[in-house]
């Protein structure tokens, strides 16, 4: 029987450095990254009723609004929720040019 040698693997370092070139992963972490920063920037009210959905071309962020009174409020919040996100949007490196609520999108991030 012939030996076999299990010397060709690659370290994991490498396999994450591999997978960290390519540039929608990149993207997508960087996202999972700023998402996460969503709840602290919101008044406390509104925790747990909206969460960051996607981003639309032009660095618009879709959020998504447990009911369409939660969308209209934080609408009327926009600019002050801008101004919050700001230092978290810098240490991303990452522009964000707008924010839409939507309430359509509720089922579709809770999982309902």
């Amino acid at each position: 029987m012939k030996k076999v040698l299990y010397t060709d693997f690659e370290g994991v370092e490498s396999v994450i450095s591999s997978m960290m070139d390519n540039p929608q992963l990149k993207k997508a972490i960087t996202r999972t990254n700023l998402y996460s920063f969503w709840d602290k920037i919101l008044p406390e009210k509104f925790r747990g009723k909206s969460k960051p959905y996607s981003m639309l071309p032009g660095r618009i962020m879709v959020v998504a609004c447990e009911n369409p009174v939660v969308a209209q409020e934080l609408s009327l919040h926009k600019i002050i929720l801008m101004k919050k996100f700001e230092p978290y949007l810098k240490t991303l490196k990452i522009k964000v040019s707008d924010i839409r609520f939507d309430a359509k999108k509720w089922n579709l991030v809770v999982g309902e």
